[in-house]
């Protein structure tokens, strides 16, 4: 008997080890699976977020009652995705047409204003030395190579599409069944920091919601004031581009930098003086939204300081790419939440 009570021990000492090397196994095998994953993830991650940014927004369309009756209560996330596609229908079938119609006529009448063109362009330092006589076939050879790459990027493209699609789905699923997802990962903790833990994830959740609002206000003082810009320069589609600033703005650099090129090209077709005014305005409004505008904005509606703000779209940006500064600034609140939680000492 005092043999068998011996061996016990014995045992357990082995088995201790044996349970370390598992451990550290399965937490590499996860971390090898999560780096494999890491796109898939990250679109998982992105479309939580999103939803969790516009739970405000779904609440308020569904508490929204005709004569006592709520008839969004179930559907206030379809009809968000309504008039979003909606609008960029009408936005489409307003702008698009008299652009594609412009430069059908620019495409007719280029051979004619060359000679114009070679004017403009003798007044430019060293331009008397381009030669005008091969300028046309070498745009004409320009645009067949563009639709070359066109057609060779349109599985990218597809991809591109896809990736959205399942972003914009798994967001839908999110909103619809996230607090049974939320409830199930709260379950995986001890049951003694439950409570705690979910008191800070809702505290952090009503601080991403209100980025939304933030990112919102960014957009329509950039789509406003670019409308009232381009009007007063006389650039073509002002109204159109200025709500294509507006909508691009949600994306962090690339979307102010396409549609700024979109009204550069817009100004270059009239004057040099119009592209001029272009660039001025997008380069005092750069420094103005990066250094005043979004520390000041995200501050006050995601409370966070300037510098966690700026910090924050600087790390997303070098992570992620054009996904991760667009993530950066929810996240950012997210964890200092949680470190305020669970990190900074309180004062008794």
């Amino acid at each position: 008997m005092s043999e068998i009570q011996s061996e016990t021990p014995r045992l357990a000492s082995h088995s201790a080890p044996q349970r370390i090397v598992l451990f550290t196994f399965a937490i590499a095998l996860a971390c090898y699976l999560a780096w494999l994953l890491r796109a898939e993830l990250l679109l998982i991650y992105v479309s939580a977020l999103f939803a969790v940014v516009l739970r405000p927004l779904v609440n308020f369309i569904a508490a929204l009652s005709i004569r006592g009756w709520r008839p969004f209560r179930s559907s206030a996330i379809f009809l968000i995705l309504l008039l979003v596609l909606v609008g960029l229908a009408a936005f489409a079938f307003l702008a698009v047409p008299p652009v594609v119609r412009d430069l059908h006529s620019f495409a007719l009448e280029l051979p004619s204003r060359l000679p114009a063109i070679q004017a403009k362009l003798q007044r430019i330092p060293f331009a008397d030395q381009i030669d005008t006589t091969n300028l046309l076939s070498q745009a004409q050879g320009a645009i067949g190579q563009g639709a070359t790459f066109l057609f060779l990027s349109i599985k990218d493209w597809a991809g591109t599409v896809f990736t959205l699609a399942m972003g914009i789905i798994l967001t839908v699923y999110f909103t619809l069944e996230g607090e049974s997802a939320y409830q199930w990962g709260l379950s995986l903790f001890p049951a003694a920091g439950r409570a705690r833990l979910d008191r800070a994830l809702r505290r952090a959740q009503t601080r991403m919601g209100r980025w939304l609002l933030g990112q919102g206000t960014l957009m329509l003082i950039f789509g406003v004031l670019s409308v009232i810009v381009y009007s007063l320069l006389g650039v073509r589609y002002a109204y159109a581009l200025g709500v294509l600033n507006g909508l691009l703005n949600l994306v962090p650099v690339l979307g102010a930098a396409v549609s700024i090129g979109l009204a550069l090209l817009a100004a270059a077709v009239d004057s040099w003086g119009r592209v001029l005014g272009v660039a001025v305005f997008y380069l005092i409004y750069v420094q103005v939204e990066n250094s005043i505008l979004t520390p000041r904005i995200m501050r006050s509606s995601v409370g966070l300081p300037s510098l966690a703000v700026l910090v924050a779209l600087i790390f997303g940006s070098a992570l992620a790419g054009i996904v991760g500064a667009l993530v950066s600034v929810p996240t950012a609140a997210l964890v200092a939440v949680l470190i305020d939680e669970y990190l900074v000492a309180k004062d008794n």
